[in-house]
């Protein structure tokens, strides 16, 4: 029992991984790999050739029938859906060839959502884990020239809604600064110089927070959206810097605590789309964000 268990702790980090990179909620990727847990220790451990190849293709499954679950959840969800974000030292543990926060972002989290579950599952595996198409194709019980052709089609769809510069951490703050600047100073054109012309604001609030029911289009629409619902607030309000799915973001707080979780995709110079996640269950672990 202690041999299973001490097995399953060492793939802890990376089975964690590939459930909230699939399932983008902590909660759900959490129940997950305890899920996972609890099968290892009924399975025949004397027929499993490879401890890691048995719990990664245990969570893949359970991962893709979740999501073939929440599809019909999705659709009646109340507005636009983000992935629930993890802030600051909350992050899953993965090891150091998966904790990249390129493939932890929640703006690649979000472009995820375009593909179907097992698109979704091949294309991280193969992508983000380094998992040989060999192994992918007895996972998903498919042949491996058939995974191929689902990875590449993966990979085209997500390459269409990534933008295709890097950016520094560092510009990415300095981007940030001018942002909460603009808000806090109620600068409609300072925030339309920062915007780009086809900017795009997206609000989470699930039906259980006011929030915009629509992606908002257009740099002078969100700048308007942003001063005008933020901005206008700015003394009853703090804009605190913070690590969001491993990239610089915002944490808007009020005298409650953390009402709203803020990431930017952006080029380095301007804000190509602002993602603010409001509701309430996707924020019950960043509560006490540190200032």
């Amino acid at each position: 029992m202690q041999d299973q268990t001490a097995q399953f702790e060492r793939h802890r980090g990376k089975l964690h991984g590939i459930a909230y990179r699939m399932l983008a909620s902590r909660a759900d990727a959490e129940d997950i790999v305890q899920e996972a847990y609890l099968r290892w220790h009924r399975a025949p451990v004397g027929e499993v050739r490879s401890a890691e190849a048995w719990l990664v293709t245990t969570v893949t499954r359970l991962c893709i029938d979740r999501l073939r679950a929440a599809q019909a959840e999705r659709m009646n969800y109340v507005g636009p859906w983000l992935p629930e974000p993890i802030v600051e030292d909350l992050a899953p543990p993965a090891d150091a060839s998966t904790e990249l926060a390129s493939s932890l972002s929640v703006a690649f989290l979000a472009v995820l959502e375009r593909l179907a579950p097992e698109e979704r599952a091949a294309f991280l595996l193969h992508e983000v884990f380094e998992t040989e198409y060999t192994e992918i194709a007895q996972i998903l019980g498919k042949s491996e020239a058939a995974c191929r052709q689902i990875v590449s089609r993966a990979r085209r769809r997500v390459r269409e809604g990534r933008p295709r510069v890097q950016v520094s951490e560092v510009a990415r703050k300095a981007v940030l600064e001018r942002f909460v600047n603009a808000l806090m100073s109620r600068d409609k054109d300072a925030m339309v110089q920062l915007l780009a012309a086809d900017a795009t604001w997206t609000s989470d609030g699930g039906g259980k927070a006011v929030a915009a029911r629509k992606v908002i289009r257009g740099g002078e629409r969100v700048a308007r959206f942003a001063i005008g619902v933020i901005g206008r607030h700015a003394d009853r309000i703090e804009l605190r810097h913070i690590t969001v799915n491993g990239e610089a973001g915002l944490a808007l707080c009020g005298p409650q605590g953390v009402y709203a979780i803020v990431s930017v995709v952006t080029d380095g110079a301007r804000i190509l789309s602002v993602m603010c996640v409001l509701n309430p269950d996707k924020l019950g672990a960043v509560a006490a964000v540190p200032r």
